[in-house]
């Protein structure tokens, strides 16, 4: 068991410090899977093109790739089971060992919110390594295509940055309410008054909605941008390229990828705020 020193501030730094070779085979472990995901595509259309011709060569190299990238997938998911498992288990012993005076409302909804840095690390960490090499192989496959689609495609990833990071403040704002609220919840059940009880699960569910309320408009905006990219790149392949069907078809998959690549991308932002507000909530006294 790999404990927190006492002077560790608990945070998504201490735990890669912490657990530094754990998550490194994590994420090579991961990478190694998005790079075989990222070839998929493109060796559809080359075996559409060789079956077309009577060919096998790229069917085949298909098929070894699906081989490959199960046994990583299936391992990778095995592994990171287990070492995600035990960086809980450090964080939530060092949280009570540090607040363990602490009221029982808010020691449990810390507590909770602390899984969270270690959940983001197993879950959403390797979606945003996997969505940005996705993102980049996209840009740099589109681009052997021709320039124009890659243009498209860097364009709108340099709108969606901008996007969110006008709105990463308000982001904060809603998350550190919706946390406050959270800590009460236990000091409302304990009092088994049902109005007491109610105004905590409305008050609780107006923060969710004003969250969810902004993350809907700001997704909407990203959204627009990121299908008027794939149109673009549709219309552009289909009617002012020389392509063969299998080229067609990885142009469009490419765009595609990088449409629900992109969006990943200030999902993980999104989450960074709400975890930067989490780690200062339960270092606090």
């Amino acid at each position: 068991m790999t404990d927190f020193a006492p002077e560790d501030r608990l945070s998504l730094g201490s735990l890669l410090r912490r657990f530094r070779y754990r998550i490194g085979v994590t994420w090579f472990l991961t990478l190694c899977e998005t790079g075989l995901y990222a070839l998929i595509p493109l060796l559809i259309g080359y075996s559409i093109d060789d079956l077309l011709n009577g060919r096998w060569a790229g069917f085949q190299a298909l098929l070894i790739l699906f081989a490959v990238l199960l046994a990583v997938s299936i391992g990778r998911r095995v592994y990171d089971t287990r070492a995600y498992g035990t960086m809980r288990v450090a964080l939530g012993r060092a949280q009570f060992q540090r607040r363990a005076e602490a009221p029982i409302s808010v020691a449990n909804a810390r507590v909770l919110m602390g899984r969270e840095l270690v959940d983001f690390l197993e879950q959403q960490t390797p979606e945003a390594m996997s969505a940005f090499v996705q993102v980049i192989a996209s840009v740099v496959i589109l681009l052997t295509f021709n320039h124009m689609l890659a243009l498209s495609a860097g364009g709108s990833a340099i709108a969606i940055v901008a996007i969110f990071g006008m709105a990463t403040r308000a982001f904060f704002r809603r998350n550190a309410a919706l946390n406050a609220q959270t800590e009460h919840q236990i000091n409302a059940l304990e009092t088994r008054n049902l109005k007491k009880v109610s105004l905590h699960f409305l008050k609780l569910r107006k923060q969710e909605v004003r969250l969810s309320d902004l993350e809907s408009f700001v997704y909407g905006i990203i959204f627009l941008v990121l299908l008027s990219m794939l149109s673009f790149n549709l219309w552009f392949a289909a009617t002012q390229l020389d392509a063969s069907a299998g080229d067609i078809f990885a142009i469009v998959t490419y765009s595609f990828t990088f449409v629900e690549s992109s969006v990943a991308l200030p999902m993980l932002m999104q989450s960074l705020t709400r975890l930067t507000e989490i780690t200062n909530r339960i270092n606090s006294a």
